[in-house]
């Protein structure tokens, strides 16, 4: 089940917002409801978020945004259409219903702190704790832990107004993390820090969703900062959500051109990840073949270079094509393999700028690896070329199996094709 479910979304402000809704409905833009003295916030706004998922909603000011997180906790009622936290229907939940889906379930984290200034750090921390009725012992304990799990330890007994920004926000998400609720929702919480500070603290809460495994919906009006965090990312504009999807997703398939002209500037090499644009090798050899059975190979699918791995798929190393004709002419029944310590090799999350800077030094491919040691595919220098150029030459995804040595030709070699 999603963690959230948001479905045909409609907020418009003004009398008889109803009117709005089934104008949109038929085809009415905002300017001909502005026209009738109503405001469309949020228009026919759909998304679901899996357990676990940082999911980011990402638009410019005036976007909706904001108004659409505000109906997911239930602070905005939708004029139609419907939110549900888990399977509670958050819209239609009334007074303590709703409130206890807020104590129990979600926990947010404002942009501007929102800590209040005539108690301690370790007090605002346990607010939340506070409203759900736990006795002081076991808040104090919790919101200490808490605080350590933002580099506060120690800071408990101090004032809001004796900190900087970034720590102030750093107790705001102490507080939410207090509440040990499954969801946080976190609303521009960054934007009104330093550059420096910002960046900490998406590392902050990068580091601390790889330790707890929350559900997190974020929003942002930042396009780097939504592309850093979001395990999907929602692009939203006048109301409406113009795509869904990863950030390489949104970079190599934009769905219309108010989205591929938003993400023409994005630093491709720090957002693209050598899962998105891994190839499976043409062929892949085992230690024990020969120079002319490879050679065979290399001539047949007309690569220049070949992996070598072993009967388990871990990667030995790589051979080349000169070095594998030098063996032939001096008739040598040694595979001339590059041993794996001389491979450049990524993990799925290996970021293309770090692959760039990994294979500068080499004349081959990155060779891409599980925390095994066995081969998934491979990324060739043109493709890190493609990648980090517009993206309209990038490969889609190829299954990423790779097999292990069979047979060919009497001598154990295998392709690379998906069995």
């Amino acid at each position: 089940m999603a963690a959230i479910t948001a479905s045909n979304l409609y907020k418009v402000f003004g009398r008889r917002p109803e009117r709005g809704v089934q104008a949109l409905q038929q085809g009415a833009d905002r300017d001909e409801l502005r026209a009738l003295g109503l405001t469309p916030a949020v228009i026919d706004a759909s998304f679901s978020v899996d357990p676990g998922e940082i999911f980011v909603v990402m638009g410019l000011s005036g976007s909706g945004k904001s108004t659409l997180i505000r109906m997911v906790n239930g602070l905005l009622q939708p004029t139609s259409g419907e939110v549900h936290i888990g399977d509670t229907n958050v819209t239609r939940a009334k007074g303590e219903s709703l409130r206890r889906v807020r104590r129990e379930h979600v926990s947010m984290v404002f942009q501007h702190f929102a800590l209040l200034p005539h108690r301690t750090v370790g007090e605002n921390a346990a607010y939340a704790l506070e409203v759900q009725g736990v006795n002081r012992a076991d808040r104090e304990r919790r919101a200490e832990e808490a605080l350590k799990m933002v580099d506060l330890g120690g800071w408990g007994a101090y004032r809001p107004d004796e900190m900087s920004g970034g720590m102030r926000q750093r107790v705001g998400l102490a507080r939410a993390l207090a509440a040990e609720t499954d969801i946080m929702l976190m609303d521009e919480a960054f934007s009104a820090l330093d550059p420096l500070i910002r960046r900490e603290m998406q590392d902050k809460l990068v580091e601390l969703q790889n330790q707890l495994d929350k559900t997190v919906l974020f929003i942002t009006h930042d396009l780097n900062e939504a592309m850093r965090l979001g395990d999907r990312i929602a692009m939203m504009r006048a109301g409406r959500i113009e795509q869904i999807g990863t950030a390489e997703q949104i970079l190599n398939d934009p769905a219309n051109n108010y989205v591929a002209q938003f993400v023409q500037d994005v630093d491709r090499s720090r957002v693209i990840t050598a899962d998105g644009i891994m190839e499976t090798p043409p062929v892949v050899v085992g230690p024990e073949q020969g120079p002319l059975a490879a050679q065979k190979l290399m001539r047949e699918t007309q690569t220049s270079w070949l992996v070598v791995v072993g009967r388990d798929r871990t990667l030995v190393g790589l051979v080349h094509e000169g070095d594998v004709a030098r063996a032939v002419r001096e008739r040598s029944d040694l595979l001339p393999v590059i041993p794996r310590d001389r491979v450049p090799t990524a993990s799925t999350d290996t970021l293309l700028a770090d692959m760039f800077r990994d294979a500068s030094d080499a004349n081959s491919p990155v060779v891409v690896v599980d925390d095994e040691d066995r081969v998934l595919g491979t990324v060739p220098h043109v493709t890190l070329l493609a990648a980090a150029s517009s993206g309209q030459d990038v490969p889609p995804p190829p299954d990423h199996v790779v097999p292990p040595p069979g047979e060919h030709d009497g001598e154990p070699a295998m392709t690379g094709e998906v069995q």
